[in-house]
C-alpha cells in the first residue's frame, strides 16, 4: 500500500499497476528489500512511472526509515493513533498529505479522507464551496459523512469513477449520475440545445 500510495503521484494507476508487479517479481516489494536494493535497480523497476528517480529516491528513503525504526515491519508503523501516525508519515521525504492519507486510509483503515485531483476537479465544477486547500476540502467532507472508514473508501473511489469516466479534464457530461447537479453539466445541455434547434 505504501509503494502504490508514492508511485500513484502524478501517475495512471494502469502504470502503477505495472510497476507494482514488476517490483514484485524483481522482488522488491518489502521495506528490508527496497532499503538494501540499488537506486538503479529500483529505477529500472519503477521507470513506467512519472518522475521515477525521485520516486525511487522516496521509496529507498520510506524502506530505510521502516528498516531501522521498525524493523521492516510496516505495519507496526502504521499501528498508533491517526494524529500521530500522520504527522510521523508526513515527516517522511517524498510524503505530501494526500499520499500520507492514503496510506492511513487504505493501508492502515484510519478514518480520514483522501483529498485528490479528482476530489477538487469535481469539488469545483459541481460548484461546491469545499475551500481550497487540502485540510478545508478534507474537512468538508469529513464534516458531512459519517466517520467511518468503509464510507470514506467508497466515497472516494466513487469520486474516482465518476471523474475517470465524466468529469474528466475535458468533461463527457452525457450520462454522468451527477448531471443533474452540475451547473457545467446543465451549461453543456442548455448550448446544445440552442445549436441543435
Amino acid at each position: 500500500m505504501i509503494v502504490g500510495a508514492i508511485l500513484t503521484q502524478q501517475t495512471a494507476w494502469a502504470n502503477v499497476e505495472k510497476t507494482v508487479k514488476r517490483l514484485k517479481a524483481e522482488h522488491l516489494l518489502t521495506a528490508d528489500a527496497l532499503a538494501r536494493a540499488y537506486a538503479g535497480a529500483i529505477e529500472r523497476a519503477v521507470r513506467s512511472c512519472s518522475f521515477y528517480r525521485q520516486k525511487t529516491r522516496y521509496l529507498k528513503s520510506v524502506a530505510e526509515y521502516i528498516l531501522y525504526n521498525y524493523g521492516g515491519d510496516a505495519d507496526a508503523m502504521l499501528r498508533g493513533s491517526l494524529e500521530a501516525k500522520r504527522t510521523e508519515l508526513l515527516a517522511l521525504d517524498g510524503v505530501g498529505e494526500e499520499t500520507a492519507d492514503s496510506i492511513l486510509l487504505y493501508g492502515a483503515g484510519q478514518p480520514v479522507f483522501v483529498v485528490d485531483a479528482y476530489t477538487r476537479r469535481l469539488c469545483g465544477r459541481l460548484g461546491l464551496q469545499a475551500g481550497e486547500r487540502y485540510n478545508e476540502v478534507q474537512k468538508y467532507f469529513m464534516g458531512r459523512l459519517p466517520k467511518d472508514v468503509d464510507i470514506y473508501q467508497e466515497f472516494h473511489a466513487l469520486i474516482v469513477e465518476v471523474s475517470k469516466s465524466f468529469c474528466r479534464k475535458r468533461p463527457a457530461c452525457d450520462g454522468c449520475p451527477l448531471a443533474c447537479q452540475c451547473p457545467r453539466a446543465r451549461r453543456e445541455k442548455r448550448h446544445s440545445a440552442k445549436v441543435n434547434i
